[in-house]
């Protein structure tokens, strides 16, 4: 049975593009793990098994393990490198994470009642001003999604992030940052194109 969450990697001994070049060529993916106060260390991992894991928007939004040479680290998936042409990973960036210490992390907007709000239901649309929202949070705490509920929302209403309704423990990176970055998550659009009514924020 697939494991999600787990990577089963190598240490890779040779760097730079003529080698990464190589391993792609032989279905590998190049990677790098770091941070966690240990040096940055080259991975190799299967291009099949790698692809089948980031099929899954868990993942992006998960503690990990990575199995290096056997010996598994926590950690986070901090980039990934594609070439959209060929649908080939061509890198992938692991950040080790200590259980105890917070992590700033970007974790999906999952949006629920679109159709059934108020404003669709008088012919609005929804449109969407983030997909996903950085966070601080303990590892133990990081959920793999946000749900934002469009029920109630009418033409000329937005939800902010302020307004987001989080998990015990979860912080908006954003909002740390004073109120002027209060920014809209979704808002409801008349049918004509434009915002109609009064905005938080708004003249």
């Amino acid at each position: 049975m697939l494991n999600l969450f787990e990577f089963v990697a190598e240490s890779r001994p040779k760097t730079g593009k003529v080698a990464a070049r190589g391993l792609r060529r032989n279905g590998w993916v190049p990677a790098v793990i770091y941070g966690g106060g240990s040096k940055p260390e080259g991975l190799v991992l299967s291009h099949n098994e790698v692809v089948k894991r980031l099929s899954h928007e868990a993942v992006y939004s998960h503690v990990l393990d990575v199995i290096v040479d056997g010996k598994a680290e926590k950690a986070i998936l901090k980039g990934v490198q594609r070439n959209p042409a060929r649908f080939q990973i061509l890198h992938l960036d692991f950040l080790r994470v200590n259980m105890a210490e917070t992590i700033k992390v970007h974790v999906p907007l999952h949006f629920i009642n679109e159709q059934r709000s108020v404003g669709c239901k008088k012919g609005g649309v929804a449109a969407h001003s983030m997909v996903d929202v950085e966070v601080l949070c303990l590892p133990s705490s990081l959920p793999e999604f946000i749900e934002v509920d469009l029920l109630n929302l009418d033409i000329g209403e937005s939800i902010h992030l302020s307004q987001l309704k989080l998990p015990m423990g979860i912080e908006v990176v954003a909002l740390a940052q004073g109120a002027e970055h209060d920014a809209a998550v979704v808002s409801i659009l008349s049918p004509a194109g434009g915002l109609t009514g009064d905005l938080p924020g708004g003249s």
